[in-house]
């Protein structure tokens, strides 16, 4: 607390995270404006007191009359789609590495002092040593982590040839109330509890053992207000989300089917191409730039997703992006629609 006054405009206003990190921001007396294609989000996410526009990021035009004046850009808009990259690498791409560039041309054009990138745990992909650390040389292995790569790196060059002060943050696996959960291409431990509620065994891809690092959206909207308003993590990558539990995808599905009280029975299907199977990220530099620290734990956090989704209701899932790209390794339950 106790910043001067900002605005503060954020890309994925109506997502998961921009939400949280909108009503955080709101309640520190910056002033809000947001955006949202809502591909990815619910309008209801969106706190009262936001200045919002129904809007693509890609409209450059629109993006600079609409951000002039803003002081600090957060840019959390993403179609965070791993495995559905593989399958559909233009819609994707261009909703991660064209929209960051509309944004940061009109971040740029309009004298935003500080930009604020949200990128991905993709950008490691397959790594000959765990945790992941910010100072190992990217691997990304699918469309989405080579675009958030891409994207990182063009934010660097610009930001610097032009004078705009910038940090990079690499969130991973977040979990919590307002998380999109009739989504079938995305959001596992969301897509588990949806299914579960409704009575349905969750279906996992390959034996189940990937592994994985799950963060509360707390733990994560914290440590990025930090990025905006201090200086210790200018022209930085960070990792920011717990490397204290990291837990399979069996696992997450026998917490969860405990939690609801449901007896499991998984269904499996054939692994999704170019998909990491064991990634963690170490938190060291968070902990030591940010003063970073895990305050709820894995249970909890789905407890809060379960409750979320129970008081708003489950869902059927909505298949609202087009595969481009259907052959023998696409995965049947996209193709035949099976979630």
């Amino acid at each position: 607390m106790g910043e001067k006054p900002q605005t503060i405009l954020i890309t994925g206003v109506a997502g998961f995270l921009g939400s949280h990190l909108a009503e955080a921001l709101l309640k520190r007396g910056h002033t809000v404006r947001g955006v949202d294609n809502m591909i990815g989000g619910y309008l209801d996410n969106v706190p009262q007191g936001v200045e919002f526009r129904q809007m693509d990021c890609i409209d450059r035009e629109g993006m600079a009359r609409f951000m002039e004046g803003s002081d600090i850009v957060y840019h959390c808009a993403a179609t965070a789609y791993e495995g559905l990259s593989v399958f559909s690498p233009h819609l994707v791409t261009q909703n991660i590495f064209g929209i960051t560039l509309s944004t940061l041309s009109a971040a740029i054009s309009t004298k935003v002092r500080r930009f604020v990138m949200c990128s991905s745990m993709a950008r490691y992909g397959t790594q000959d040593k765990l945790p992941f650390t910010e100072d190992m040389v990217p691997k990304p292995q699918d469309p989405y982590g080579i675009a958030k790569y891409a994207s990182e790196l063009c934010l660097a060059n610009l930001a610097k040839t032009h004078g705009m002060e910038y940090s990079i943050a690499v969130p991973h696996n977040i979990i919590g109330a307002r998380q999109k959960y009739d989504d079938p291409y995305r959001n596992v431990a969301a897509i588990m509890i949806n299914l579960m509620l409704q009575g349905r065994q969750p279906i996992i891809y390959g034996d189940g053992e990937q592994m994985r690092c799950f963060s509360f959206y707390q733990d994560v909207v914290d440590p990025l207000i930090k990025m905006g308003f201090e200086d210790k993590a200018l022209g930085e990558i960070v990792n920011i989300g717990p490397d204290e539990e990291p837990v399979t995808i069996n696992k997450l599905a026998e917490i969860v089917a405990e939690l609801i009280g449901m007896k499991l029975k998984p269904v499996y299907m054939p692994d999704r191409p170019q998909e990491v199977r064991v990634a963690t990220c170490s938190a060291e530099k968070a902990r030591k730039l940010l003063g970073y620290q895990t305050s709820t734990n894995l249970r909890d956090g789905l407890k809060d997703m379960i409750e979320y989704i129970k008081k708003r209701g489950v869902k059927p899932f909505t298949y609202h992006l087009d595969l481009e790209i259907v052959n023998d390794l696409t995965p049947r339950t996209w193709k035949e629609r099976l979630f």
